[in-house]
């Protein structure tokens, strides 16, 4: 991340406003690179009333392994680069953010939590970043989201403690809309073909991305028992020295506690989309057997 585009925050963010373009350049690429992950560059600006317009996207440079590199100085240099090449044509070079694309709606990782803190310590505290499933959206189900560290991560982060925070607590999602100029939204009035009847909304088959979300959840929930473990052993090696002062778990020798909160969270998060999912399903159900 380029340090000399720093953005000055005035106010906090309450809603993200992301132009159709910017939009289409972060999907497509995303489904260009599938199955390595992408991840991009934001660029925009804050405006008054607490909106952050994301006007254009730039995907980053990846390492050799196919990765997103975030740390590297080459990184750093490209980003500066295009921002340098962008302003000559008269296009917005502020960063506000960043975009990464995400696995089976699976998002509460140590590395976006560093990354997303680096962004808002370094960069801003209304960075933002863009997290797009394309597994889902090509199941029919648009699914992009917005986020950001809540305040009591961030200051957690800041005081390097291991501290508890609640796991619905750790990331924010904030409102995302999507706009287009007035030009753009006549020409696709009038490309968008008369359908009078959508026919995939009879379909009574089992959704196939449930079980697939299923299957992830349980290898979860297989995390969350060993970073149990972890701190079931820890416990007893306390029991033994005799050691149950608050102090002993605020050591750097205690197991970390961020990671089995970003576990939860991100069991959570399954439990609210297959929530959705099967209750679309059920009342499909019902109105199939309303009408035999």
């Amino acid at each position: 991340m380029a340090s000399s585009t720093v953005v000055v925050a005035e106010e906090r963010v309450s809603k993200v406003r992301v132009e159709g373009l910017a939009l289409l350049k972060m999907v497509k690429h995303c489904h260009d690179v599938l199955p390595q992950m992408a991840s991009g560059s934001l660029l925009g600006l804050s405006t008054n009333g607490g909106v952050l317009e994301v006007t254009h996207a730039f995907p980053n440079p990846e390492s050799g392994g196919g990765k997103p590199d975030f740390d590297n100085s080459a990184n750093e240099d490209f980003q500066l680069e295009m921002m340098r090449m962008l302003r000559e044509v008269n296009v917005d070079n502020n960063y506000i953010g960043w975009y990464q694309s995400m696995n089976m709606g699976v998002f509460s990782t140590t590395s976006v939590l560093e990354t997303q803190f680096s962004y808002q310590t370094d960069l801003s505290p209304n960075a933002v970043v863009l997290l797009y499933d394309p597994l889902q959206t090509s199941n029919g189900t648009v699914c992009i989201k917005a986020f950001r560290l809540s305040d009591a991560c961030v200051s957690m982060k800041q005081d390097d403690v291991n501290a508890f925070v609640a796991p619905s607590d750790i990331f924010e999602e904030v409102p995302i809309e999507f706009t287009n100029p007035a030009l753009v939204q006549a020409i696709l009035h009038d490309w968008t073909p008369p359908v009078d009847v959508d026919l995939r909304r009879l379909d009574l088959s089992s959704h196939a991305y449930l079980e697939k979300q299923m299957e992830s959840m349980c290898g979860w929930v297989d995390d969350l028992a060993n970073e149990q473990h972890k701190f079931q052993a820890y416990t007893r090696q306390l029991a033994k020295a005799d050691k149950k002062s608050k102090e002993s778990w605020l050591s750097s020798e205690a197991p970390s506690r961020m990671e089995s909160l970003l576990v939860s969270n991100q069991i959570q998060s399954y439990c609210e989309q297959m929530s959705t999912i099967s209750g679309g399903g059920m009342a499909k159900l019902f109105l199939a057997n309303k009408k035999a």
